[in-house]
């Protein structure tokens, strides 16, 4: 069962990839590479990393994202 799980997260994380990579709307791009970073930090625990899976979930997913979207405040939102 954790197998399938694990595969599952996976999948998730390729799923995640592909869409950030061929998005033009930087807005949603930030919100699927912050999903991205809270399935790295759920495999970081999965993986008995504990101390890592938290830097993953506040660095990955809390500042960057935020440092992102300040950034895209300040520009334009979708790519030409």
């Amino acid at each position: 069962m954790l197998a399938l799980i694990n595969l599952l997260l996976l999948l998730f994380l390729i799923t995640c990839a592909i869409i950030v990579a061929r998005t033009r709307d930087l807005l949603s791009a930030v919100i699927v590479f912050g999903a991205y970073s809270m399935g790295m930090a759920i495999i970081w625990q999965q993986l008995h990393s504990p101390d890592i899976a938290i830097t993953e979930a506040a660095i990955g997913a809390g500042a960057t994202s935020l440092l992102f979207l300040a950034a895209i405040s300040r520009t334009r939102r979708y790519e030409e």
